[in-house]
């Protein structure tokens, strides 16, 4: 990522990874129920129950077990898209705004453009 120093990258790919593992966990748990043997959904559950655990003292009681990782994920959203430039001194919100989505577009576009071409 040209511009930005390392250490900022890296912060975000992983607040990124952490936010799409959270989102993830949600999406398996539209079809699968948390106690699943299926591997992907264990991995899930394994990874993200920390992070539910210190998350619980900010998510309101009313929502609906399914929905606590998407609501985790959305600060983990806010963070990367709000919080981090404005931490960093820029003017526009958004400019740093989502680094390792940018790298996974790329090379989507390039996958695409390799087997239309």
């Amino acid at each position: 990522m040209a511009g930005f120093p390392l250490w900022i990258v890296v912060i975000d790919y992983l607040l990124g990874v952490i936010m799409w593992t959270l989102i993830g966990r949600f999406g398996m748990g539209i079809f699968l129920p948390q106690n699943s043997q299926f591997f992907f959904m264990r991995f899930f559950v394994r990874a993200t129950d920390p992070l539910l655990r210190l998350f619980d003292p900010v998510t309101p009681g009313f929502l609906i077990a399914p929905m606590v990782p998407l609501y985790v994920a959305w600060f983990f959203f806010i963070i990367r898209f709000y919080v981090m430039p404005w931490l960093l001194g820029y003017s526009v919100m958004g400019m740093l705004s989502f680094p390792l989505e940018s790298e996974v577009a790329l090379g989507v576009a390039q996958l695409v453009g390799f087997f239309l071409n």
